[in-house]
């Protein structure tokens, strides 16, 4: 049965990683961002995906994909059905299944986050329908595959596995609300592995959205800064394999870290902006902390959602000053979006990869634009490169619509 309905007396499974996949504008895999975000190398240039010549910003942060992509179980004419996002979907997954050590498998859940999924297979449709006379080769299949849930398919059968797909689309916060669900999953024991995580890609039309509300920065990203103008966009995918830890000691697997907490919130104080003071924000960290069972002193560091925008930063600022109390003072945060943008659906996958490389490596990523802090931070903003001694993180995802997301990682020693 999928799913099984767990027992009530079931002990909660503990659940660990034991596969990441990582692609960023830093590069493709965990060693090469890993010395990226360790640096605080930045990412950013003139896009070259789209014409941008008539947008106010004209920079991005864009993924350098690879002209031949590793043998999988797709022919050429499947893969071909894959656009940039789907592909950058793909290079993720198979480095976490192959970190893994995972075999081909049935019932094995997929969790995914995105906000764009196959847009740009829903771009190029609309372009060509615009034109005359018509030109109808092809549109069928760009028609079905804008669909997600055809990209996940493809992952599926690269990979060689089957099982229930759940697509999550909820803003910035899908990617971690992607795992955190995957975490669910495991934990009550309706399902002993998942593959989940997120993606995005870059896109005329989500460019050209955040240009018109003048969310971009037409300087450089810089969260958290009190001169900060607004955010960046990138591009990129990240994807972990959660097993229960009965799982991976069974098999022998290396343990990148274990999922401690989960939870997620909405705000209802407006569609686009965060109440002023973070009471949801604070909300959602509090919940998080519960189910992880520690407190704001146990945290070692904090991967925030810091976009680079005016209200995301100075609300999150503040609650994360007010829920960690004397902690503030210690606490050491930064936003990894001023290396690499703000990916949009795959944000929180990419930031909780980030985390693990945190845990394993024990630096802390620094964000090298940023100079003077915010009036309502009250905790040290990470500036530049430093080791560290952590052993537990908290990454938060926000989006539009209010939703918010908070994920707690600790370390396996």
């Amino acid at each position: 049965m999928l799913f099984p309905s767990p027992s009530p007396s079931r002990k909660p499974a503990r659940v660990v990683v034991t596969g990441a996949g990582l692609v960023t504008p830093l590069g493709l895999g965990w060693k090469t961002n890993a010395a990226g975000f360790r640096a605080g190398r930045t990412a950013f240039r003139p896009v070259s995906l789209f014409d941008a010549s008539r947008q106010r910003v004209k920079t991005a942060a864009e993924v350098d994909l690879p002209s031949a992509f590793p043998q999988t179980s797709l022919g050429e004419r499947r893969l071909s059905r894959l656009d940039r996002a789907g592909k950058m979907l793909l290079l993720a997954a198979q480095e976490a299944w192959q970190q893994s050590g995972w075999e081909p498998a049935e019932n094995l859940p997929l969790v995914l986050g995105t906000t764009g999924g196959g847009m740009l297979f829903g771009e190029d449709y609309f372009r060509r329908a615009l034109k005359q006379p018509y030109p109808h080769r092809g549109q069928a299949m760009r028609a079905v595959c804008y669909q997600p849930q055809m990209q996940a398919r493809l992952l599926m059968d690269a990979l060689d596995f089957s099982g229930p797909i759940t697509i999550v689309s909820n803003a910035c916060a899908s990617g971690a609300n992607a795992i955190g669900q995957a975490w669910e999953l495991i934990q009550s024991g309706q399902a002993e592995r998942v593959l989940a995580g997120g993606y995005d890609s870059l896109s005329e039309m989500v460019f050209s959205g955040f240009d018109s509300l003048q969310a971009l920065s037409p300087t450089v990203c810089r969260p958290f800064d009190v001169r900060r103008d607004g955010l960046c966009l990138g591009e990129g995918a990240a994807m972990v394999t959660l097993e229960t830890l009965e799982s991976a000691k069974g098999r022998d697997a290396v343990i990148l870290g274990e999922l401690i907490g989960y939870a997620s919130s909405i705000d209802q104080h407006h569609l686009t902006q965060p109440h002023p003071q973070g009471n949801t924000t604070q909300v959602v960290m509090k919940s998080a902390c519960a189910t992880a069972r520690i407190t704001p002193e146990d945290i070692g560091y904090i991967n925030a959602h810091g976009t680079g925008t005016l209200l995301n930063d100075s609300s999150e600022a503040a609650a994360i000053s007010e829920w960690a109390g004397r902690r503030a003072s210690t606490l050491p945060v930064s936003s990894t979006k001023a290396h690499i943008g703000h990916l949009l659906g795959a944000a929180g996958a990419v930031e909780a990869v980030v985390c693990l490389m945190v845990l394993r490596e024990q630096w802390l990523p620094p964000e090298t634009a940023f100079e003077v802090p915010d009036p309502a931070c009250k905790f040290p903003v990470v500036h530049e490169p430093q080791d560290a001694n952590v052993d537990v993180v908290l990454s938060n995802s926000f989006g539009f619509g209010g939703v918010n997301a908070t994920l707690i990682l600790r370390r396996w020693a």
